[in-house]
């Protein structure tokens, strides 16, 4: 896959009607200060596009990518950030279970897990949450560089085993730092493009 144009074309707030597309849609969901804007813009070779903070909490809005005229990255905002109300959360869960459910063009969900810790409660929730809305999310464990590489091993399958993954169920090792595991998503996306 080679991603030749990127265009941040439309965000959607809580009260915004979520566009309908014909072309695939790929969504990315994962807890606020996971790394997803470091990944999307890791993915578009671009430097800082998606914009990353050192606040998390900062996506509180679902922001479609175009990219390649051919699909949208659709960023989620993060979940289970402490200094964002109860109210303000219930909402970006609303909104982003009615995006789940009303997306027609959605392919897959990936779901980013820092791969330093234990999955949390939201994680092994949203993971739930995302297999009963008809989805198997692919699993990227984000900050692979973090770790050493006599480490990896032992961590995938805390997260495996935390959030109760399948056998079956795919789990990336990603670092947007040294772009470990980009080229493995390049072809899961090529595979979703191409059925």
């Amino acid at each position: 896959m080679i991603i030749k144009s990127v265009n941040l074309e439309t965000v959607c707030g809580i009260t915004s009607t979520l566009p309908l597309h014909t072309i695939p849609e790929f969504a990315f969901a994962g807890k606020s200060n996971v790394g997803k804007s470091s990944l999307i813009n890791a993915l578009c070779n671009r430097k800082s596009y998606a914009r990353t903070s050192s606040s998390p909490g900062k996506t509180q809005t679902i922001n479609y990518y175009n990219i390649n005229e051919a699909m949208y990255f659709v960023d989620l905002p993060g979940y289970g950030y402490a200094k964002v109300s109860k109210e303000e959360r219930a909402k970006w869960g609303v909104m982003i279970e009615k995006y789940l459910h009303t997306s027609p063009s959605l392919k897959a969900v990936f779901l980013l897990i820092d791969c330093r810790h234990e999955p949390s409660a939201n994680d092994k929730n949203m993971y739930d949450w995302i297999v009963h809305n008809g989805f198997y999310p692919i699993i990227i464990a984000t900050k692979a560089d973090k770790l050493k590489r006599s480490q990896y091993q032992k961590q995938t399958s805390i997260l495996r085993k935390g959030l109760g993954l399948r056998p079956e169920d795919k789990l990336i090792l990603f670092s947007a730092e040294t772009k470990m595991g980009r080229d493995e998503l390049y072809e899961v996306l090529d595979n979703f493009m191409e059925e």
